[in-house]
């Protein structure tokens, strides 16, 4: 992997932490770059053509969108990842001990990434969820994860957030009002195990509870209905063993009332 340059960062919040073991860190960081980087600068790429593929959930919606970013992009995201820094603690995230076993940095990215991103997959994603539009943007906090030796994400169902973005002198983050609402987790894989990840899928649970497992592939993205109604999907980040992390950006989809 290339390594890049990278301008200085900062955290634009500070939120309540918890630990994957039970207990909270109360300054949690949310971070960001002093300005864009260039390798976040990103364009069209004719070369990607993204495809969507529905998964059988019983009525549940899933669906896997392969091509969304490409190799070079994927590891771009990584690295300005590792250079914000992981943690055990995740901010403003509260799961019970033993669910969330893995390590954390949440930061706000820029539309130079995000809206490219958005664009070259609006036209798979739901034009609307229960009659509310979709948004033409994704929420701009990346929550990342990243599965070393052994760790793993135990059954558990995403939460609905807010969209969040930042303030024009990128010094804060900033909370969108109640017009929007995100409906469904985008998780974009950002390596799996033709990298020589040893583990890693995404298990998706029916409501008869068999269940849909999703490999990791860089580049593509799995998308699921989330929130705590009866649609929402149940999952589990399964155990990643051996020398090579896997990781994980989670992106909310938004959708306005």
């Amino acid at each position: 992997m290339k390594q890049l340059d990278w301008p200085p960062h900062h955290a634009v919040a500070h939120l309540p932490g918890s630990l994957p073991m039970g207990g909270v860190v109360p300054m949690t960081p949310v971070h960001a770059f002093a300005h864009t980087p260039e390798a976040l600068r990103w364009g069209a790429q004719p070369g990607l053509q993204p495809r969507r593929q529905d998964l059988d959930l019983d009525g549940l919606l899933g669906f896997v969108i392969d091509q969304v970013v490409t190799d070079e992009e994927a590891d771009a995201i990584v690295q300005a990842s590792e250079v914000m820094g992981y943690r055990d603690e995740a901010p403003g995230i509260a799961t019970p001990p033993g669910m969330r076993m893995n390590k954390s940095v949440h930061w706000m990215a820029d539309d130079a990434m995000l809206q490219t991103m958005f664009e070259r997959i609006a036209h798979l994603l739901p034009p609307d969820m229960h009659g509310d539009p979709l948004y033409p943007g994704f929420s701009h906090r990346l929550n990342m994860y990243r599965y070393d030796d052994n760790d793993v994400f135990n059954l558990h169902t995403d939460g609905s957030w807010p969209g969040y973005s930042l303030s024009d002198d990128r010094q804060h983050m900033l909370q969108w009002d109640d017009g929007f609402h995100s409906g469904l987790t985008m998780l974009l894989y950002l390596n799996g195990p033709a990298d020589g990840v040893q583990g890693g899928n995404t298990r998706l649970f029916k409501p008869n509870g068999s269940w849909v497992d999703v490999s990791p592939v860089k580049g593509s993205a799995l998308f699921f209905r989330h929130g705590f109604g009866s649609d929402s999907v149940r999952h589990i980040g399964c155990l990643v063993q051996g020398a090579v992390s896997k990781y994980v950006a989670r992106i909310n989809v938004m959708f306005q009332r």
